[in-house]
């Protein structure tokens, strides 16, 4: 249950009071205590308080900006921001879902206001302007309050008028005395010098002042929270390094407010998520499954405020939005608490996965779906003999990458091998709790009980096996554009059998890569031999073409070594890590070079064609030099997330029981775990290796033909436009036979890249191992496609061929 803090519920060390005389004080202040209230709300929480996981946004980057640092809320609920932007202060009155009222405002990158009770606004204007300004509501006009040479990422006012702001970049906190005529400030905390000592910040930001005049401050770069008791100069670490409270990492703490109890709520903000701290029990409460822009997620939060009803509203900044999160008034409901207990054991034989920001696939889990018949709030429990780790998911969860769909994990903030987790159970949507270890390779017995008004019932999950290799949520694996012989090949390998006991399509792609390496091997050395002739090499095409020559072996090279480490890692479950890092990788980048340097070769003969007599070999000799330097670096910089990303996954299929002998399949193989920010970058950068060197092929092979046609129609007016089509494609026929084939040849790899959905290889496992192979046979015909149509060419080798045959001889 929530209370509303009766305003003079609370006790004054009135001899803390200086600015005074004790005696005029005293009847200033009795007088104040009749007549001023807090002019911000400090609700009071129950222990066991909870705060609806999924945020509503209150506002958008529309209606307050970019950057919304400040935020200030009243006892009469009205909200207030700043638009950064727009230079205004932002109010919504009486619930309204828009702002009902604006004031412009002269500031410059404001980070913080604070609002009186009878309406009147502080608003930090101290980037340029060096102070601290008020809008008095009743007269409309601003007025200058304190003078200040900084930023003031936080202000504050305590009950006697006084003016707090926490100088960010000079490292200390100042105040003003309201009534004082002095408009400097003078320092309340910090020595100016930013440090780590008890007197020192290093870049402090929010500030929070009670009611016995006690500071509390966020030490931002710190990492750490500090309490400045009234009139010391040496704080305490409350949460922190530092601290008792020390089981829990702050990152960057923007902002911290009290409840009507005095119990803390710390704007985490590099974690992206918000703090309580209950006498010794702290927890996320907000914001719990990383850094993200869904209703679960949180960006760079700065600050919060509360509403009278304990909602939590929060300053959104990557996001560009005010989150409010309600707050769950059955969460304090325990008046007829149900139990419900799901008891299980992880053994050898559970799957094992890499959990979130470690590398290695050795954490044994169980995923457990848990169903309710209403939404409700429940908390969770667990009792083990092991350290376990949990995390609750919505809708899926993808071993492959578990960053998708977190909104919980476990903070270890309930015990030392224990959790607990206070969150809604939606009844519309799947609520998922993954169960692992803290440490690899860590096996036992563990029990989850969930406890709310309604009861929960379990089940199991075990995986999807859908042998998916491309679209959305493929069982295992998550959308990416692309097809690699491992998505293949992966479910048709049969384990621990020989080559001779594999299937027929296993046998007939050993086949197909010896062939097509030797014919690999001999394209190259017989292109090699051709264009290392220096007459060749005096324009761009014989450039390319000898560096083509190169890739090409290097190509069907790595092509033959990544289906043999494909093939014998699963056979043997034995998946080494740098192959499955690099070898994929490696092969896209000599693919790439190769298909990239074949395009070069179309675009310059369209450009011969074009100027004719007026083209310059010399310029084209340079320009390929230059091409083929920074080639491999372009491509090597578009493909460089893939290794940091690729890695190996282990899971087990359900155990099969035959012949009174349960059967377990295990497999191996290397996935890639994109975030949705990489995982869309990727798809452009394929999207980029596969139709750049399409539509350069395509579109010089068009223009050799039409564009020439055109302009000799145009010039030679005695034949018509398509008598000169004809005639171009007599003359150069030859040119046209090398795009024509790469174009062919390339259809079937652009065409299973865009296939939408989820794809099951196992429906037609031919078709897209055929489609696989073929689309690496231009890496073997380079010999085929530009050397034997070109008399030039064949000339050439022949008279290499001699010229080696004479030196054997010799």
């Amino acid at each position: 249950m929530i209370f509303a803090l009766n305003d003079l519920d609370f006790e004054i060390k009135l001899n803390r009071f200086e600015e005074k005389p004790l005696k005029l004080f005293r009847q200033d202040f009795y007088l104040k205590l009749f007549i001023l209230a807090l002019s911000f709300n400090q609700p009071k929480f129950c222990p066991t308080a909870a705060w609806n996981p999924f945020g509503i946004t209150f506002a958008n980057q529309t209606t307050i900006g970019r950057d919304p640092y400040a935020l200030f809320i009243n006892t009469n609920n009205t909200v207030y921001t700043l638009n950064r932007d727009k230079k205004e202060i932002l109010m919504w009155i009486n619930n309204s879902i828009n702002p009902n009222k604006i004031v412009s405002v002269d500031f410059v990158y404001s980070f913080s206001i604070f609002v009186t009770n009878n309406g009147d606004i502080y608003y930090d204007n101290g980037d340029e302007n060096g102070r601290v300004d008020k809008w008095i509501s009743n007269t409309n006009t601003f007025v200058n309050v304190m003078n200040v040479n900084s930023s003031c990422m936080s202000l504050f006012i305590d009950i006697n008028d006084t003016l707090y702001c926490s100088m960010y970049f000079h490292d200390k906190i100042v105040k003003r005395y309201l009534n004082d005529s002095e408009m400097i400030p003078i320092t309340a905390a910090g020595t100016g010098i930013h440090g780590s000592a008890s007197n020192q910040f290093n870049h402090p930001w929010g500030i929070f002042v009670d009611l016995n005049f006690d500071l509390y401050v966020a030490d931002c770069y710190n990492d750490r929270i500090q309490l400045f008791q009234s009139e010391e100069s040496n704080g305490t670490t409350i949460v922190g390094e530092a601290s008792s409270n020390n089981i829990i990492s702050l990152k960057r703490p923007s902002g911290i407010v009290l409840d009507g109890d005095k119990y803390l709520f710390i704007v985490d903000s590099d974690n992206h998520r918000i703090i309580r701290l209950r006498s010794n029990d702290i927890r996320c409460i907000i914001g719990c499954g990383g850094e993200g822009s869904q209703s679960h997620q949180l960006s760079k939060p700065q600050t919060l405020s509360f509403d009278s009803y304990g909602n939590i509203f929060i300053t959104d900044i990557y996001n560009d939005h005010i989150r409010k999160f309600d707050f769950l008034p059955n969460s304090c409901d325990n008046s007829s608490i149900v139990q419900s207990v799901y008891s299980s054991v992880l053994t050898e034989n559970h799957p094992r996965y890499s959990r979130i920001d470690f590398d290695l696939s050795n954490y044994y889990f169980e995923a457990i779906q848990m169903n309710v018949n209403e939404s409700r709030y429940h908390t969770l429990n667990i009792n083990s003999s092991i350290d376990t780790y949990v995390y609750m998911y919505t809708e899926n969860f993808y071993p492959s990458d578990p960053h998708i769909n977190l909104i919980l994990k476990n903070d270890n903030s309930f015990g030392e091998d224990q959790f607990e987790i206070r969150t809604v159970l939606q009844s519309t949507t799947a609520n998922i709790l993954v169960v692992t270890t803290f440490d690899p390779n860590v096996t036992g017995a563990f029990s989850i009980i969930v406890s709310g008004i309604n009861s929960v019932t379990f089940e199991r999950l075990f995986e999807n096996h859908d042998k998916c290799i491309i679209g959305g949520a493929c069982g295992n694996q998550v959308k990416v554009i692309g097809i690699t012989l491992d998505d293949i090949l992966r479910y048709e390998i049969n384990q621990s059998m020989t080559l001779k006991n594999q299937p027929l399509l296993i046998k007939i792609s050993i086949a197909l890569t010896i062939i097509m390496f030797i014919l690999g091997l001999i394209n190259s050395i017989l292109s090699f031999l051709t264009f290392q002739n220096e007459n060749l090499r005096k324009v761009g095409c014989g450039i390319y073409l000898l560096a083509s020559s190169i890739t090409s072996l290097l190509t069907i090279s790595m092509f033959t070594i990544n289906f043999w480490f494909i093939l014998l890692t699963q056979i043997n479950l034995s998946v080494h890590r740098g192959g499955c890092i690099s070898i994929e990788p490696l092969l896209k980048l000599f693919l790439y070079f190769d298909t990239w340097l074949n395009a070069c070769v179309a675009i310059e003969r369209a450009i011969n064609v074009y100027q004719g007599v007026n083209f310059n070999k010399e310029k084209s000799q340079r320009f390929a030099r230059w091409i083929i330097f920074i080639l491999p670096f372009c491509i090597s910089a578009t493909i460089i997330h893939e290794p940091l990303h690729r890695n190996i996954f282990e899971h087990q299929l359900e155990d099969q029981i035959i012949e009174t002998k349960v059967i377990v399949e295990m497999h191996k193989w290397c996935v890639v775990n994109y975030s949705r920010v990489i995982q869309d970058y990727n798809t452009a950068i394929l999207f980029i290796h596969l139709i750049g060197p399409f539509v350069a092929n395509l579109f010089s092979a068009l223009f050799i033909i039409f564009g020439t046609a055109q302009q000799r129609s145009s010039a030679q007016t005695s034949q018509s436009y398509m008598e000169h089509i004809r005639e171009q494609f007599r003359e150069h026929k030859r040119l046209l036979i090398s795009p024509s084939i790469l174009l062919i040849l390339s259809m079937p790899r652009l065409i299973i890249s865009l296939l939408p959905g989820c794809v099951k290889v196992s429906d037609n496992p031919w078709l897209y191992l055929c489609a696989y192979f073929i689309s690496f046979t231009p890496s073997i015909l380079v010999f085929i496609i530009f050397v034997i149509p070109s008399e030039l060419y064949r000339n050439t080798l022949k008279e290499t061929l001699k010229n080696w045959q004479r030196r054997i001889c010799q």
